[in-house]
Order: structure tokens, then sequence, then C-alpha cells
């Protein structure tokens, strides 16, 4: 094959996703602004927001087909969280100069955001009967991908720690947001656990009609 020919194999077709702009290894940020490595802080603390998020769909996809408000509830309540997280990475996708821009509630954690963490918090809390025990995940499909959810939070956080000590945190939520909703997860994990038995067993006790 030609070198014209191999360059041609090589060359990005067009596309509204790919653009080819990240080969080099770095990444654009919200509102422009300076590229920065794909291995930044930054990069870091945003990708593990998306990797949570893309776990709480997988816990929601788990849900499919089980029926009860609860279930329903419990979606919703997920769904809502998954909105946030966009929220989350907007924040941290952004670059320092632009901070101005971000506005409460679509790009930067609101105070509303944090307080309706916490009454989520307060309302699965009395909802939920806790273990005795330390949980292993692994009991139900939906509530394990709610606690890898929990755990990737966990590693946001710590990232976000580290961009707060190098003044790289625009607003005075997150940090909060995060550990709160961590705390959160593994209490919806909890009601997860319960929901999921209750409707594996009201479909297995269901007669079987002829």
């Amino acid at each position: 094959m030609s070198s014209d020919g191999a360059k041609g194999e090589l060359q990005l077709p067009p596309s509204k996703v790919a653009t080819g702009k990240g080969d080099a290894g770095t990444t654009g940020l919200l509102f422009g602004g300076d590229r920065i490595s794909k291995d930044d802080v930054r990069t870091e603390a945003y990708g593990t927001v998306d990797e949570a998020t893309a776990a709480l769909g997988m816990a929601r996809a788990e849900l499919i087909g089980l029926g009860g408000a609860g279930i329903a509830a419990l979606d919703e309540t997920i769904l809502s969280i998954q909105r946030d997280l966009f929220v989350v990475g907007a924040e941290l996708a952004t670059n320092p100069d632009a901070w101005s821009r971000l506005e409460d509630g679509r790009t930067k954690v609101s105070p509303k955001m944090l307080a309706r963490i916490n009454a989520l918090l307060a309302t699965t809390e009395a909802a939920i009967v806790f273990p005795k025990d330390f949980v292993i995940p692994g009991s139900s499909k939906a509530s394990s991908a709610i606690e890898l959810a929990r755990t990737i939070i966990r590693r946001a956080e710590r990232w976000c720690v580290t961009l707060g000590r190098e003044g790289l945190l625009p607003g005075d939520h997150l940090l909060a947001y995060l550990n709160r909703l961590a705390d959160l997860l593994w209490l919806l994990a909890r009601q997860a656990e319960t929901l999921e038995a209750s409707a594996t067993r009201s479909v297995s006790q269901t007669p079987v009609r002829e």
C-alpha cells in the first residue's frame, strides 16, 4: 500500500463525535480556554464523576421490569442524581478564567442541590432497616451497581480534595455534595436490596396460568 493510501486510512472521517483533537492526549474544557492534558487532576475528577453516572445507569437498567411504587421512586431518585452529576462535571471541567460564567444548579453545584441531598438522606434513612453486620455488595444487581457508584464517588471526592488544595474548585458546595452523596448511595443500595427482594418474591409467587 502506498504512503498516500495509508494516510487516507488514518484520516478521520466526518463525524459529529470524533474530532481527532484529543489524539495527542489533550482535551478541551467547558467555555473553551487552554486545553489540558487528559491525565490532569481536573480530567481525572470529572472523568471519575462520569464513571459514577454510568454505574448509576447500570443500577437503573437492573430495575427495568420490576413493578411497584417503590421501584419507580428509586429509579426517579437515581435519575435525579445522574442529572446532578452532570452539573458536578460541568463545574469541574471549567477553566478558572471562565468560573464567572458558571450558573448555580446548571453548571455549578448550588445550595439547593445540597439541600436536596440532605432531604433524601433523611427520608431514605428513615425508610430502611439498618443491617446488623458489615455489608458485602452482591446480594442484588441494582444495589451492587449503586455500591459501585458509591465507591467511584469517593474516588472523585479524593480527586476534588486535591483540586481544592490547589485552588482549582470554583464553588463552595461541591465537596460537601460528593461526601453526602456517597452516604446517600449507601442508603439507596440498602433500599434497593429490599425492593429487589420483594419484587422477586412477588413474581416467583405468582401462579402460572396454563
